[in-house]
């Protein structure tokens, strides 16, 4: 069975989906931009700066479904655009401690409301 997991201190879903669905302990985030959902508004700077929102936003939802980083099994990163990938590994390299998630990144054509970085996660309790 399907569960949801919402939280107010990520941004709301921009269109017909969930931040994140739960089945038998898995938990699938959706592609988290980098908005700061204090605001509404990507979070200002660069690669770097929306990467580490980014994190927040799956921090806060991982938290609502009593989750951490930790749990993260698999990670797909987007990018705008290739060049930004070493800002963004950089910050990526520091949310983890000891093992590191499986992961993929590729560079997307565009990205919703022309973000820089998008991220969603596979979490396992």
């Amino acid at each position: 069975m399907k569960k949801v997991i919402a939280t107010e201190n990520a941004p709301v879903a921009i269109g017909p989906y969930s931040q994140a669905i739960e089945v038998n302990g898995i938990v699938f985030l959706s592609g988290q931009l980098p908005i700061d959902p204090a605001t509404g508004d990507f979070v200002p700077g660069g690669v770097k700066e929306q990467t580490e929102q980014c994190f927040e936003n799956i921090k806060a939802i991982l938290a609502e479904a009593g989750l951490t980083v930790d749990n993260i099994v698999k990670t797909t990163v987007l990018l705008s655009d290739i060049a930004g990938f070493a800002a963004m590994n950089e910050v990526y390299g520091q949310q983890f401690s000891g093992t590191f998630p499986a992961r993929s990144a590729f560079a997307a054509k565009d990205l919703p409301k022309s973000a820089l970085v998008e991220i969603e996660v596979i979490a396992a309790r």
